[in-house]
Parts: C-alpha cells; sequence; structure tokens
C-alpha cells in the first residue's frame, strides 16, 4: 500500500499501525516524532499535483479537516479518497477500525483496545460548564456537534455553546465572560493558547490548559485522553 493522510491524528494512527505504508502527509502532521514522507501542504491546502505524483493506492481525508473541492480534485486524478466523519467519542473508533483495515492492518491494534476501554467509562468531574475558545482576533468558541465538545461532556464538562447553531461560532470576548462559566477550557490548538496568552482575557475565572492533540485528535492519544484531560481540568478547578 502506498497511502497519502491529510489528517494529522489518521497519519500517527496509520505511522504506527501500518508502519511504512505513508508515502506523504500535511506540513501539520507532527506526529510520531521524525516521520519521513513528502509533506504535501496544509490540510486545507494540499498540493494536489504533488499527492498525485506519489501514485498513492488512497488518500485518507475527513469531512471536516479536509475541502470538498480539494477532495473532488483528487478524485478527478484518479485517486481513491476515504473520507471520514467523527462528531463523537464512539464514532472514532470504527472510523478508525475502517481506516486501518483501509491502509493494509491486518488486525485491530492494541492502541485502539485500549482506547475504547479508557472511553467506556472515563472518570468524569461534578458537572461544570464551561466556555472552550478555540481562536482569538477574533475569539471562536466551540459550539454544535463537535468531537472536542464531546470529548468534554463525557469528562462531565458541559460547554455554554453547545447547542449553538453554529459548530464554531465567533463570540465577543466580553459575551464569553459575561457567560459566566465554571471554567474556561484553553487547548494549544488550532490556536496555540498558553498561559501568558488566553488566560488574562478571564480575569476571576479557572482556566484549564489543556493538549489540543488529547482534546482535538482521535487516535492512539485516545487511550490516554480520559487521564490527561481529567488532571488538566481538576488541576485548574482546585
Amino acid at each position: 500500500m502506498r497511502v497519502v493522510s491529510l489528517v494529522p491524528s489518521l497519519t500517527e494512527a496509520i505511522a504506527v499501525t501500518v508502519p511504512g505504508v505513508l508515502v506523504g502527509a500535511t506540513d501539520w502532521c507532527c506526529r510520531p516524532a521524525g516521520l519521513d514522507v513528502v509533506r504535501i501542504g496544509g490540510t486545507k491546502n494540499p498540493r494536489i499535483e504533488r499527492i498525485a505524483a506519489l501514485a498513492p493506492d488512497l488518500v485518507v481525508a475527513n469531512e471536516e479537516e479536509n475541502r470538498p473541492a480539494d477532495l473532488d480534485a483528487l478524485r478527478a486524478a484518479g485517486l481513491e479518497v476515504l473520507v471520514t466523519e467523527v462528531r463523537g467519542v464512539p464514532q472514532a473508533f470504527p472510523e478508525l477500525t475502517r481506516v486501518l483495515a483501509a491502509c493494509g492492518a491486518a488486525d485491530r491494534p492494541r492502541w485502539l483496545d485500549e482506547a475504547e476501554a479508557a472511553w467506556s467509562a472515563p472518570p468524569a468531574l461534578a458537572p461544570r460548564s464551561a466556555v472552550v475558545p478555540i481562536w482569538r482576533r477574533p475569539w471562536m468558541v466551540l459550539g454544535r456537534d463537535t468531537f472536542a465538545g464531546d470529548v468534554l461532556a463525557r469528562l462531565g464538562v458541559e460547554h455554554r455553546y453547545a447547542h449553538h447553531p453554529e459548530r464554531y461560532p465567533r463570540i465577543p470576548v466580553e459575551e464569553l465572560r459575561a457567560a459566566a462559566p465554571d471554567l474556561v477550557v484553553l487547548p494549544d490548538e488550532p490556536y496555540r493558547f498558553t498561559a501568558d496568552d488566553g488566560p488574562e482575557a478571564f480575569p476571576g475565572l479557572p482556566c484549564a490548559l489543556v493538549s489540543g492533540r488529547h482534546l482535538t485528535w482521535y487516535g492512539p492519544s485516545l487511550a490516554e485522553a480520559p487521564r490527561v484531560l481529567g488532571e488538566a481540568l481538576r488541576a485548574a478547578l482546585r
């Protein structure tokens, strides 16, 4: 098999499960460390000609991460494209199984079993409300029907905009503060919030700086995500 991945979390899942099949990945595919494949541009601006030149048997994509026009262009170039759709934790396991089988995995990997077990009954906080910014300038937050929102809900955190008409609404920071959440969850991707960039906008509110990989990726990180995220959330609420 020759596979090109347009999704960082799927890149990691494929690379650790079926070593050697990946021939191309995006510039944002940072896991596993030292991945040595041809870089084909970003998730939103892949270089179609470079991908086609790699002659992959399969291109792996995601309906949210990648643009329909790019996927259509890949198909028009004669390439097979497998598109995943993951809006919640339960969807992740069959979709990962489907991707890995399509990439030639002979067996279900142990990390996937461990991930499913970890999420079967994750340790949850007493219910807490939160706002979850994913960008600033302008401020954007998690809205309805998102994988990250489902992850947090399963850990006891209900975000204030879970029923917003948009999936990633732009909300002025004044309104975010006025929502009076118990907690502000600040991931390090797609915007890299840090201790010096983010918490200062929410004076008086506890802020949890969390790993974007554990919050938004579906792959090997799922196995440790309940523990890693839970620890960060609890530390912020102490």
